[in-house]
């Protein structure tokens, strides 16, 4: 088979790609899985939070390092570009307070069947089922061989993901390819997972959930936190804010076995000395009342009684007999309540790969590989990795369109490719 341009991988960046390049050439998407876009179907527990609302510098700022490699992407097709592209094509989505976007159907699968409908449009050749064995590069461009095809390509796209959630398919396949045609890998970390907590109480309040809640670390003597839900687990702690956390925390736990001193904010909202207050009003209008029915008018039950054990009260208490400080500490553990991180749950669990091809050996403005001419890549499998809430896919679309239009476009020979 022949084609001018091969993508490598049916993800977001992949299929964005593949409907960039094939406006200009022919486009060919090779697919491991028996079906494309298993981990976008995934996503947002299936309502795919496909982009966050913000311009392209505070998108770009949301990546910490990886910001500055992403900014030209990302100006190229921003948010709102990637709303409207939907938009048009029969999908309206829904912005959310906090700035995170969802298809108005609260439907992945619609995010998904918008793409492949484009890319069938445009004549986009795919083959399912079929992992790439071997990439050469030769002298027509490039050579790539599955189980069952040779397929010779002017111009390869990978964008075959990282390493996390390997049930959709992601097990690091690219990392394998770039690698053998000359770049270098930033070793694979988990990013956007559980923590792992040393306390063994946690495991009683598994399943247990907060809105609204800070939580901080100091790592290297900065102190690093996140705000939004979070969730106890049997071993640790989940949640949106605990994955945005972990992508701050995950280089010092692979590099420590002391493990990292946290600390969970659960009234984020008010300061010590107002919450102080609100608790000695109540204490003052319902004398009779148990400290666990106190605390349970503003925390889970379950972790009301945790918070009375660790401040060694008596869950049966009348509030009226609350020593001072007792009531004190109390309100210091809601305000700080302390953990130590011991680890990350297992890279599998992780919703995005920290680590892949290194950024210095890509080209910001075509995503070309700076080492291997007519190599392109796109998606998670470059070492740029965002917070929670779209920021991630808003990545995989911009590089991904990126880097389909840039392969087509240099097939001419007329410099870069723009939007």
């Amino acid at each position: 088979m022949k084609t001018a341009v091969c993508i490598i991988g049916a993800g977001p960046a992949g299929l964005m790609a593949a409907i960039h390049a094939a406006q200009a050439a022919t486009t060919t998407v090779i697919e491991a899985n028996a079906k494309p876009g298993r981990k976008l179907l995934l996503t947002g527990g299936g309502r795919c939070n496909f982009i966050h609302v913000g311009k392209p510098q505070e998108i770009a700022q949301a990546f910490g390092k990886g910001g500055r490699f992403l900014r030209h992407s990302l100006y190229e097709l921003p948010p709102e570009a990637v709303i409207a592209f939907f938009r048009e094509r029969g999908l309206a989505a829904r912005v959310e307070p906090d700035g995170c976007v969802f298809p108005a159907s609260d439907r992945a699968r619609d995010v998904l069947e918008v793409l492949l409908r484009q890319a069938d449009a445009l004549g986009v050749r795919f083959a399912f089922g079929q992992s790439v064995v071997d990439l050469a590069a030769d002298d027509a461009g490039f050579t790539v061989r599955t189980k069952d095809q040779r397929i010779s390509t002017a111009r390869v796209i990978i964008a075959t993901g990282g390493v996390s959630w390997p049930q959709t398919g992601s097990t690091g396949d690219g990392y394998r390819l770039a690698a053998k045609l000359g770049h270098t890998i930033i070793p694979p970390k988990p990013a956007l997972l559980p923590l792992v907590a040393q306390e063994k109480w946690v495991g009683e309040l598994a399943g247990v959930s907060l809105a609204d809640v800070r939580i901080s670390a100091v790592v290297k003597g900065r102190k690093v936190s996140a705000i939004g839900n979070m969730l106890f687990t049997q071993s640790g702690i989940g949640g949106p804010a605990v994955l945005d956390l972990s992508r701050l925390l995950a280089d010092e736990l692979s590099e420590s076995s002391a493990g990292i001193a946290a600390s969970i904010d659960m009234a984020a909202n008010l300061d010590e000395a107002e919450f102080d207050r609100r608790l000695r009003e109540t204490i003052q209008d319902h004398p009779k009342k148990t400290v666990a029915n106190m605390l349970a008018e503003s925390l889970p039950r379950q972790l009301s009684h945790v918070i009375c054990r660790l401040a060694g009260c008596d869950c049966d208490l009348q509030v009226s007999q609350l020593p001072a400080q007792m009531r004190k500490r109390i309100v210091s553990l809601i305000k700080g309540l302390p953990l130590r991180i011991t680890g990350t749950e297992l890279i599998a669990k992780a919703t995005v790969t920290r680590g892949g091809v290194s950024l210095k050996e890509i080209d910001p403005k075509t995503m070309e590989s700076r080492i291997r001419p007519g190599l392109f890549f796109a998606g998670e499998v470059i070492d740029v990795d965002g917070p929670c809430g779209g920021y991630n896919l808003q990545a995989s679309w911009s590089t991904g369109a990126l880097a389909g239009r840039s392969a087509a476009h240099s097939l001419t020979g007329a410099g870069p490719a723009t939007a």
